[in-house]
């Protein structure tokens, strides 16, 4: 895979998710393989750039299908003036230097007790720091989040500078797949240019 070297542009379609419970406010996109070929990563990385004319900054996640998808939250779909399915203009390009992610409070604290896992989690990249915090928060239990930022602490602690049993491309891992989309096949959502 080469690295980026202009712009990416391409066409999506914006897709609202097929989720139960309470309602949600966020739709989203999936990129088209061939504009996600062109990244540098199969993971998650944050670009620049704008949706049908109008900047954002955001982190594209892995679709699990070696392609990416893109939360858009309600602030940006009005002000692109776009609505779920409407096919969408993107141009954008990975951003010079990844931006710290936010830390949550628990984890923040399990560190702050752990002195040598605190040294590391001070030494490794913002990627790294954004992989930890993804493989902690995709627990869908709060007993397995307390175990994995335990694990978390004891790895970082012992050296271990990447988690150890997290696909930053979503192909095992289910955890950074693309949502389902309401009223949408899958042959239509990459159907987009």
């Amino acid at each position: 895979m080469s690295k980026i070297t202009t712009t990416v542009s391409c066409k999506a379609r914006l897709l609202q998710p097929a989720v139960t419970g309470k309602p949600v406010t966020w739709t989203f996109l999936v990129l088209p393989e061939t504009a996600s070929a062109r990244l540098p990563s199969r993971g998650m990385l944050t670009v620049e750039g704008t949706l049908n004319g109008c900047p954002f900054s955001a982190s594209l996640n892995p679709d699990g299908q070696s392609s990416h998808w893109l939360k858009v939250d309600q602030a940006l779909r009005k002000k692109s003036a776009i609505a779920p399915g409407d096919l969408v203009n993107l141009e954008f390009a990975p951003v010079a230097k990844e931006p710290e992610p936010k830390v949550p409070v628990d984890l923040c604290k399990a560190l702050s007790v752990v002195p040598a896992a605190q040294t590391l989690w001070n030494a490794i990249t913002p990627v790294a720091r954004r992989d930890w915090i993804h493989w902690i928060e995709s627990a869908r239990q709060d007993q397995t989040r307390t175990r994995r930022i335990s694990n978390a602490c004891d790895m970082l602690a012992k050296g271990k500078r990447r988690v150890c049993c997290f696909d930053r491309s979503g192909i095992y891992s289910k955890s950074l797949n693309a949502p389902r989309a309401l009223g949408f096949d899958t042959e239509t959502i990459k159907g987009s240019k």
